[in-house]
């Protein structure tokens, strides 16, 4: 896809009021003294770009736009013959790049949304902020907690106005829960439970054979790889299905543990865990010897993490996640036709408390169906249907008002996913994918057989992101980069 030629740019108005505090010998204070490092008067339009222009990224950068009060200078994408056509219509004078690092490098922008593949969002993000460029990152944050812990430091050093895409984070209906867990209306909880229906796509199997006479022409396949390690084109991983498999995605935690952990993470005020333990589904294609795919990520898994008390939950709380279509069983205090969570049952979370429960669904930008059930007959519930004013609860309209304040400002303190929460929310997510891969790891025994050697409870040292009792598990903090892409 070839560039577009630059066009010529008319001055701005900082500049035009500075020639005309010049010419009129009048004393002006510079605006970054008035409104704080980084500041943007309201008037002006944000510069903005999109790494990522398809799928989840065409919402993204057109949210972030809203309704072209801000412009969009550029757009960045592996392939453009895909979804990515959608911003292109949207955007038509948008410059077109197919290396975020080269559009990066040539265009002045103010911030980018970020909405690639997981294995992506580290390195782009990082290589926007070295940049001074504020970031929106859409969930999971990060491919590992090192990025996550990167990343979060990263903003507060050089002053990044950050948000996660978690958009559930900005839904006004928690508060409704927040009051709940505030008032103390089920009283102490020691007990979280969240589970979902995905994976949707092919996951549990094994990784496709790679085929380059099958890649698509317009598809930049050593772009997308990014950070992964080189390979010829495989089908069947772009644009979607590159969710199941650990060089490239964080599986059904990563889709939808930053909406689903991200009721209890926030409402209760929790921090790093402190252990987390995993068992997987098994897929068996011949008789006693199960599958072993240890590069994708499994069909079904159970995780326990545990968490220190809080001020808001005043004892230790233990959360479990299920994925796969494995939820918890039916509390006695809710009616046995009600659904649980959401609709059907598929997707929710449970707060328990001694004195009752508190039920939601998943928090995207499905219906929350936020309820409580007390152990006295009482219920309160909030509505089945929402009505957003905006789209996505203005999750992306409130970032661009706090890059336009600056960072530190009154706008940016009230983003609901900035990385100083998304950072150790994400940590927490991605806590249960090490606890996955450790449980996959095998070695070989003095017999000369393989065997599992690491499935245990893991110890976690949040502060210095470590394991502490399997140092093995600690190569899956981090990742290995290609030469390039180190973030």
């Amino acid at each position: 896809m070839k560039e577009k030629k630059p066009q010529k740019t008319s001055a701005s108005r900082r500049s035009f009021i500075k020639k005309s505090a010049i010419a009129s010998s009048i004393f002006i204070v510079p605006r970054h003294v008035l409104g704080g490092e980084g500041y943007l008067a309201p008037s002006d339009r944000l510069n903005l770009a999109a790494i990522g222009a398809g799928g989840k990224g065409t919402s993204d950068i057109k949210n972030a736009s809203v309704d072209g009060r801000e412009k969009v200078r550029a757009l960045c994408d592996v392939d453009f013959s895909g979804s990515a056509k959608r911003s292109i219509e949207n955007f038509p004078k948008a410059k077109l790049y197919n290396d975020y690092r080269r559009m990066l490098d040539k265009e002045k922008l103010d911030a980018v949304t970020i909405s690639t593949p997981d294995h992506v969002h580290g390195p782009a993000a990082a290589y926007a902020m070295e940049r001074g460029i504020h970031v929106y990152v859409q969930k999971p944050m990060t491919h590992n907690i090192r990025e996550a812990r990167l990343l979060t430091e990263m903003a507060r050093e050089k002053k990044i106005v950050s948000q996660m895409g978690n958009q559930g984070g900005s839904n006004p209906l928690l508060n409704m829960v927040q009051k709940w867990i505030d008032s103390d209306a089920i009283g102490a909880i020691s007990k979280v439970q969240v589970w979902t229906n995905r994976p949707v796509w092919p996951q549990g199997g094994q990784m496709p054979e790679p085929n380059a006479s099958l890649k698509p022409e317009d598809l930049y396949w050593d772009l997308w790889l990014g950070p992964a390690e080189a390979k010829p084109f495989t089908p069947n991983l772009h644009p979607f299905n590159w969710r199941g498999w650990w060089d490239y995605g964080t599986g059904a935690l990563g889709d939808v543990g930053c909406h689903l952990i991200d009721i209890p993470f926030r409402t209760l005020g929790l921090k790093y865990p402190t252990d987390a333990e995993c068992s997987v589904g098994s897929v068996f294609s011949q008789m006693w010897t199960a599958d072993y795919h240890p590069e994708g990520c499994p069909a079904s898994s159970f995780i326990t993490l545990h968490f220190d008390a809080t001020e808001k939950t005043k004892t230790p709380i233990e959360m479990t996640w299920s994925d796969g279509g494995i939820r918890p069983s039916h509390p006695d205090i809710i009616p046995a036709n009600s659904d649980i969570g959401g609709k059907d049952s598929a997707n929710g979370v449970l707060i328990i408390g001694e004195k009752g429960i508190i039920s939601t669904n998943i928090n995207d930008s499905s219906p929350l169906m936020p309820k409580l059930y007390l152990n006295d007959g009482t219920t309160e519930f909030g509505p089945e249907v929402e009505e957003m004013q905006e789209p996505e609860y203005g999750h992306q309209r409130k970032w661009v008002d706090a890059c336009k304040a600056g960072f530190d400002s009154e706008e940016h303190k009230a983003l609901t996913s900035s990385f100083d929460y998304a950072g150790p929310m994400t940590e927490t997510v991605l806590m249960g994918n090490l606890a996955i891969r450790s449980y996959m790891l095998q070695r070989e025994n003095t017999e000369g057989k393989m065997e599992f050697f690491a499935r245990k409870k893991l110890l976690w040292d949040g502060e210095n992101t470590r394991i502490t009792n399997l140092e093995e598990a600690n190569q899956f903090v981090g990742r290995t980069y290609r030469e390039g892409w180190k973030v």
